[in-house]
């Protein structure tokens, strides 16, 4: 009886975020063309703390993100570049500095980032619940990061309408809740503030027809 050869070993992918609280990697591969996560690794970096009053990331900051990059970097051995993809978010868009993290950067981890946009964040996590929710039809999704907030609608893969606002628990509670005090003015302060970023949309996303309200809050 001829010995069979062996199937080729599915390829792998990884999707990095460099968020403004914790930088996530998610790696998966497609068995019978679905998609298979088989590892996530996740580390606080608190970059968002590491902005101050010009928008430059501290040292320490930039410190902080390169030693997580270094622990990526050994888990990507082996993988093509067209296999990676790694986006910054918020706090790299504000970044005046941004440039010089990721010359850094590329010096710790051979593959290309990317600082995408705030709609193509929104984007993004759209398409994310859409590869992971059972459930079809029209749908809100809402991202509340650490340093903005994306809204999303869409239906079926297709985003049709897309914002992003520079809000987030990060920026937040650097802003109305300095040194971790919470109280009713600065509580009140926060969700003024919160009305104000949001009001101009709530027009927008009042649109009849809407199944369901998918709900993302990530682990910050």
């Amino acid at each position: 009886m001829p010995i069979n050869e062996k199937a080729p070993r599915p390829q792998e992918f990884a999707a990095v975020d460099l968020g403004s609280n914790s930088f996530h990697m998610v790696i998966a591969r497609v068995v019978d063309g679905a998609m298979q996560i088989i590892g996530r690794l996740k580390q606080r970096v608190h970059l968002a703390d590491g902005l101050d009053e010009n928008s430059v990331l501290s040292e320490e900051a930039i410190a902080r993100g390169l030693s997580c990059l270094s622990l990526f970097a050994e888990r990507l051995q082996g993988f093509a570049p067209s296999s990676v993809c790694i986006v910054g978010t918020h706090t790299l868009r504000q970044a005046a500095n941004a440039a010089e993290f990721l010359k850094r950067a590329e010096q710790v981890i051979p593959y290309p980032i990317e600082i995408i946009s705030g709609n193509e964040e929104a984007r993004l996590i759209f398409m994310g619940v859409e590869h992971t929710q059972p459930e079809r039809g029209r749908k809100l999704v809402i991202d509340i990061g650490g340093g903005s907030t994306e809204l999303v609608i869409g239906e079926d893969f297709e985003p049709r309408l897309v914002e992003s606002r520079r809000m987030g628990c990060v920026s937040f509670s650097q802003i109305y809740f300095a040194g971790g005090i919470i109280n009713k003015e600065n509580f009140q302060r926060a969700r003024l503030s919160a009305v104000q970023k949001l009001e101009t949309l709530a027009w927008q996303f009042r649109i009849p027809g809407l199944d369901r309200g998918a709900r993302r809050l990530r682990d910050h």
